[in-house]
């Protein structure tokens, strides 16, 4: 018999995360409401949603199954709020939330970077905000189409609200962990993040940025300067990846030829991921760079450090909408110093 769904789920951000998690506990018999903005709205109310993954998993949901709002609905009082909104967006969402709902709402930031449960949590007091972790990549394929194309379990703040979820969230398709400290968790998720920029400046599919050396020398160096701000600041990383960030940096600057043969299962992505930062460059929106590379720059400062190539890359991704490029390896090494 399955299990009983403790109430019902409000995705507060209808995304790619939103669209493929909410979607994903709708397809299993959850009660979901998906706020988002008109844009997506609009392809969800004329195609449904169509789910795919890496291990070949298809689930749809008609459009007349979907409910659909452009804000949170008056009187709604879910049991779980899944907050996927844009870093940009967190402290405007939250304060929507805690309008409308009841106080005490439990609500998981999915979303990337450290700060943003802080961020929730000090404009909505009244919610129950836990910080949460989202390990793989959701791309938009089409419309009301989302194809996850890497795997990993997601991960939260332990919180005995949550606990009851656990379960649901497994039949669904996305299994669900509970950690006492998960600050580790997101950093380590933060060191893979730290490639998004170089996957949108490079313009290129994400298994296939990663396939060349010139971009993975840019992505460890990245992640090497994250490592050593983290040592200073006695933050040990959690492994989120197939191996530890440490190992990561060696790996990433192998000769292509034996980086295939050594990251054979890092490389398990399919041809349709790519960066959400890339989607947000093509769409023109501002991106995230402020809550990835500008998260290690905010810590280096915070103990007197400088993260220069963090930095430079803040730079590049604020500057890109005036200066439209795709950047070559080269020129992306070149100015990162390398």
């Amino acid at each position: 018999m399955p299990d009983a769904t403790p109430g019902e789920v409000l995705v507060m951000g209808a995304g790619t995360i939103g669209c493929f998690i909410g979607g994903s506990l709708a397809a299993a018999g959850v009660p979901v409401t998906f706020v988002g903005r008109p844009r997506m709205l609009d392809k969800l109310a004329a195609h449904g949603l169509t789910l795919t993954d890496i291990d070949g998993a298809t689930r749809r949901l008609p459009a007349e199954k979907l409910r659909l709002c452009d804000q949170v609905p008056v009187g709604a009082g879910p049991s779980l709020v899944l907050l996927c909104v844009k870093s940009g967006a967190t402290a405007a969402a939250a304060g929507e939330l805690a309008f409308a709902l009841p106080a005490g709402t439990t609500v998981v930031s999915l979303q990337n970077g450290i700060s943003n449960s802080a961020a929730a949590s000090q404009t909505g007091p009244s919610l129950n905000v836990r910080a949460g972790m989202v390990p793989y990549n959701v791309a938009e394929i089409g419309p009301g189409a989302f194809h996850r194309g890497t795997g990993g379990r997601l991960a939260a703040e332990d919180d005995a609200a949550l606990r009851p979820w656990l379960p649901v969230f497994e039949r669904a398709g996305v299994p669900l962990d509970l950690h006492a400290d998960l600050l580790p968790v997101q950093w380590g998720k933060l060191m893979l993040n730290l490639n998004n920029s170089v996957n949108a400046l490079s313009g290129l599919p994400l298994r296939e940025e990663l396939m060349l050396r010139g971009y993975r020398r840019c992505f460890a160096s990245l992640i090497e300067e994250a490592l050593d701000i983290l040592k200073v600041a006695g933050i040990a990383p959690a492994q989120v990846a197939a191996v530890p960030a440490h190992r990561l940096v060696s790996l990433l600057r192998l000769p292509d030829w034996l980086f295939r043969i050594v990251a054979a299962r890092m490389l398990r992505i399919d041809a349709k991921a790519r960066s959400s930062m890339a989607d947000d460059l093509a769409l023109g929106r501002r991106t995230e760079i402020d809550s990835l590379s500008g998260e290690v720059v905010r810590l280096a400062q915070e103990h007197g450090l400088s993260a220069p190539r963090n930095a430079r890359m803040v730079s590049l991704l604020e500057a890109w909408p005036q200066q439209p490029k795709r950047w070559t390896a080269r020129q992306l090494q070149d100015a990162l110093g390398l």
